[in-house]
């Protein structure tokens, strides 16, 4: 057994662990796999145990490597992770199938005029900026319920749920505890929350949707 598929399991079976231990009822909870700047080659051992959720930061590169792998394996689902650019819309619906940092109304109405074009639905996430960081995308969370609102009764999105970065140097529990509160209050179904360094925090928070990379596909390549 390759031993990303190894990490993998491993993993998984501590998930399920905490979830026990913790008596939650989320039995729902995915694991996408990072894949920025990892080539196929370390990829491919994950696809061929069955694993489906992958994700990438960067459109351009996210079509590279996905577009004839998608071809062969259909029922991968793709994650946009990374912050999209209003003019890489168009190239990201057609390589993705869920887009985690919708950010702001300009991005959302691009997001519509695309699916429509594209006769495409996508499953798309609210990036909350929880910490309220200057220097980091996302919706204030006292704007969350009004920016939700018009994504999905304005412009028809379909916005299954919240994503966050925790501020670096504060505590993550406090984070994804307050964007599951958030999630309650917009009435969605997904959070998107945990990395490497906190996925078991976020398990423990209620996150449905984990995003680990170097955990899983080791050390991360300079790009």
């Amino acid at each position: 057994m390759h031993n990303v598929v190894e990490r993998l399991i491993a993993i998984q079976s501590e998930i399920k662990e905490l979830l026990i231990k913790n008596n939650s009822k989320n039995r729902d909870l995915n694991i996408i796999i990072v894949c920025k700047t990892f080539s196929m080659d370390k990829i491919l051992p994950l696809i061929d145990a069955g694993h489906v959720h992958f994700g990438e930061n960067k459109v351009q590169e996210a079509e590279l490597k996905w577009k004839e792998v998608k071809k062969k394996h259909s029922n991968i689902k793709l994650h946009m992770v990374g912050k999209l650019q209003t003019n890489k819309v168009k190239t990201a619906l057609n390589i993705f199938d869920y887009i985690h940092s919708v950010d702001n109304y300009k991005l959302g109405e691009k997001i519509i005029k695309y699916e429509k074009d594209l006769n495409k639905k996508i499953k798309t996430f609210v990036q909350v900026n929880v910490g309220e960081e200057s220097q980091k995308s996302g919706i204030s969370p006292k704007s969350v319920n009004q920016f939700v609102s018009y994504c999905k009764n304005s412009l028809c999105l379909n916005i299954i749920g919240l994503m966050c970065l925790p501020p670096i140097n504060d505590n993550p529990e406090k984070c994804f505890l307050h964007l599951n509160k958030l999630r309650n209050q917009a009435d969605l179904c997904h959070l998107s929350m945990g990395m490497s360094s906190d996925y078991q925090t976020a398990t423990k928070c209620g996150s449905t949707f984990l995003r680990i990379g170097s955990k899983i596909l080791g050390e991360r390549n300079s790009n």
